[in-house]
């Protein structure tokens, strides 16, 4: 029912992580597809995990087009992306497998060593949780949303923004989905653990996360709000 596209680019240090909260899950994926674009730092992973299906590019295509390329490649009824950097709750895919509409969102943990940056990035639209950020994502968007295959194929990945550095391409396809009156459900659930981390962050340097006692601020006063 189900097919999980892993998208990686120099994320091959952290791949294995996400590739094994997919095979450990409850409900295993109908599918799952492992793409490398181009930056050729998982060619160890095969070996490793041989029940993934693997695309290995020689060039860097970009997002919007390798996130294209992949989505033409799925069968199954839905799909959805993770990020080689990120993983999923291990009862997630079970869960989602229950989807009835077109889109179906759920929540997210925010972690990682950068994970306080997402406090100035979407104030007031986290909490605490564990250690980690609770991040609610109830009826919105996010890049990991699973979705109707057909429907998402007749739309397609593009650029929303000609911004160069973040295309939002996967904002495109869910302005266009609600557009075309795209059903929608959400689940209150945090099934997918987004890391934030210095590589997937290029417009950051070393040591510009948010200093400790501001994080400390940050937190007390999305508690009090």
């Amino acid at each position: 029912m189900i097919t999980v596209v892993i998208a990686s680019y120099k994320y091959g240090h952290l791949a294995a992580h996400c590739i094994e909260s997919l095979l450990s899950q409850t409900r295993a994926p109908a599918r799952i597809l492992f793409v490398d674009d181009g930056a050729k730092d998982c060619s160890h992973l095969p070996a490793l995990y041989p029940s993934v299906e693997y695309v290995l590019r020689p060039a860097n295509l970009g997002t919007v087009d390798n996130f294209q390329d992949m989505l033409s490649r799925v069968r199954t009824e839905y799909v959805m992306f993770i990020g080689a950097d990120n993983w999923l709750r291990s009862d997630a895919i079970e869960l989602l497998s229950h989807a009835t509409t077109d889109i179906l969102t759920y929540d997210i943990v925010v972690t990682g060593e950068l994970k306080h940056e997402i406090l100035t990035r979407v104030p007031g639209q986290t909490t605490p949780h564990w250690g980690d950020l609770y991040w609610d994502r109830q009826a919105q968007h996010h890049g990991s949303m699973l979705y109707r295959t057909a429907f998402g194929q007749r739309i397609g990945y593009q650029r929303r923004f000609e911004d160069g550095e973040h295309p939002q391409e996967d904002w495109n396809l869910w302005d266009k989905m609600l557009e075309q009156n795209a059903t929608v459900a959400s689940l209150k659930e945090g099934l997918l653990f987004y890391r934030r981390h210095r590589e997937n962050h290029l417009k950051y340097q070393i040591g510009e996360a948010p200093a400790p006692h501001k994080v400390l601020e940050q937190q007390d006063a999305a508690l009090a709000a």
